[in-house]
């Protein structure tokens, strides 16, 4: 087995398992190929995770101020700045039910191969957006496939992060007309110039600056500052007058909930471009720190108040998007205790790669990593989404935990998706490695869950790429090397036939239409599933 681990570092604050958005990495290792060729996502590694949040710091942008949090993190912290104005893009709140949208363009016939009727091909990631357009990634190509026209449109050349030869793993539609496309990046190590720095800490004030609990103030850097560029998101949009895709923005403004020393609230942003580099994302609590770097899956809201909005698995955490701005982030943790003679130290904090991602029939935001799980019913605010003090919003039916009976909490579970079904409310976790498991919840604040291994007897279900839950209660398993399967609302299971290709690379569903519309990506291309 895979086990590339990143190097570990201390969280400040204590330790309690609600901790999930502090800091970063401090010895990671480069996300590479997995030799056994399970990696859902083309140029990031499956197995790598583990790491480590970077603790407090001041942002030095507008509406800075000390972030002070507690429980391990940097949340929700105290601080003045100017309020950064009214929050962009559509909806808010939970995904809840179903509600009315764009009349279904698309053909209802129960199994369609949309790669061969469109022109698709074969391609690395799907998603759709609220006005129902099709995008499709295929390495520096974007594409959509309009839902007005029924033709698939392909960006006239490589664009934004493409264009500076960055690599890029996912894409999720956002509102009508737009989509999100990550990209890869390495995680950072210790810089040979300067290795007493954090490793995800990043000088951007001439002639140099100070971290927060530290004394030595770095110098500024040309150098580090392009780390910047590395990885991130990019915003592309249909060109109503054109018809054509084309480059929005480089998604680089972080938007968070704060108070100042008088309690009044403002909206803290930070800086979004240094000596004309775009930070892109990095933390919305310390824009110093550049931790979520790379991409490695989304999942967008396609219905309830939240609509529009999308979230992104990182190489460290979560990352919540709205419009043309975010918030960064949360991870479910656990911490390491240190060896005597520091056994009275904080223990050190270990996140996973989060691949596992999903929206839960009320609108809870499913988080699975290689290590952890948790849930987050996220607040109607998007500056809020990095909160972890405020016990009336970001709620969490599960905090950090591990599934006590497949490993202990040290080994990775690999997990790669994280649903719930409709009608019994049951979650699933699918593993790269371990197969699927039915979870069930003790309290919120335990670190271990309990679990049943589903479908052991079947070998195809052993190495699973994603889940979808579904409108009638089925569970949708996409596995690495058996094709799909389906668990139905009675719990059994069933091989799904009319799908071509054995690899299922990634499922995206949506139920806001009345025959629920299932995206099945392949080794061999797009095939839709309707009514379920």
């Amino acid at each position: 087995m895979n086990r590339r681990l990143l190097g570990l570092g201390v969280c400040v604050g204590a330790m309690v398992l609600s901790a999930w958005g502090c800091g970063g990495s401090d010895s990671p290792t480069t996300p590479v190929g997995d030799t056994d060729d399970i990696n859902p996502r083309p140029g990031v590694d499956a197995g790598t995770g583990g790491g480590t949040d970077a603790g407090t710091g001041t942002d030095a942008g507008t509406g800075g101020g000390t972030d002070a949090g507690t429980g391990g993190d940097t949340d929700a912290g105290t601080g003045g700045g100017t309020d950064a104005g009214t929050d962009a893009g559509t909806g808010g709140g939970t995904d809840a039910g179903t509600d009315a949208g764009p009349v279904d363009p698309w053909p209802a016939e129960p199994t369609a191969n949309y790669s061969d009727r469109y022109g698709i091909g074969k391609v690395k990631s799907v998603g759709l957006d609220l006005g129902k357009n099709i995008w499709v990634l295929d390495g520096d190509r974007i594409g959509v496939v309009r839902a007005d026209t029924k033709k698939l449109v392909w960006v006239s050349g490589p664009v934004g992060q493409a264009a500076d030869g960055q690599s890029s793993t996912v894409i999720c539609g956002g509102e009508a007309g737009r989509a999100y496309v990550g990209y890869n990046a390495p995680d950072l190590d210790k810089d040979p110039e300067w290795p007493d720095i954090h490793t995800n800490f990043i000088v951007t004030a001439k002639p140099c600056e100070t971290p927060v609990n530290e004394q030595v103030c770095y110098p500024f850097s040309p150098r580090r500052l392009n780390l910047y560029k590395q990885g991130d998101v990019d915003a592309v949009k249909l060109d109503a007058a054109s018809g054509q895709v084309a480059f929005e923005s480089h998604i680089n403004q972080s938007r968070r909930a704060n108070v100042d020393d008088n309690g009044k609230p403002f909206i803290q942003t930070g800086p979004s471009v240094v000596d004309g580099v775009s930070l892109g994302i990095r933390n919305s609590n310390d824009h110093h720190f550049d931790e979520d770097r790379a991409m490695v899956s989304c999942t967008s809201v396609l219905r309830g108040p939240n609509k529009g909005d999308v979230f992104f698995g990182t190489n460290h955490g979560v990352v919540r998007l709205r419009g043309l701005t975010y918030n960064a982030h949360r991870h479910p943790v656990w911490f390491k205790p240190k060896p005597p003679p520091k056994e009275n130290e904080p223990g050190t904090q270990m996140a996973g790669y989060t691949y596992g991602l999903g929206i839960s029939p009320s609108g809870d935001v499913l988080m699975a990593n290689d290590y952890n799980f948790g849930t987050v019913t996220p607040d109607t605010k998007m500056e809020t989404w990095d909160d972890t003090k405020t016990e009336s919003i970001n709620q969490q039916k599960v905090k950090s935990s591990f599934l006590l009976d497949l490993n202990s909490q040290e080994e990775f579970d690999y997990w790669r998706g994280f649903q719930q079904t409709t009608l019994d409310d049951k979650y699933y976790l699918g593993s790269k490695d371990y197969g699927l498991w039915n979870m069930t919840i003790g309290s919120a604040g335990n670190p271990s869950q309990r679990g049943t291994r589903i479908g052991a007897d079947i070998p195809a279900l052993t190495n699973i790429n994603s889940l979808a839950s579904t409108n009638d209660g089925s569970l949708f398993i996409g596995t690495n090397a058996g094709g799909l399967y389906r668990l139905t609302p009675a719990k059994t299971l069933e091989k799904v036939s009319g799908v071509p290709g054995n690899r299922v690379i990634q499922l995206v569903y949506d139920g806001s239409v009345p025959s629920g519309m299932l995206l099945v990506l392949t080794s061999e291309g797009l095939t839709v599933l309707r009514g379920y």
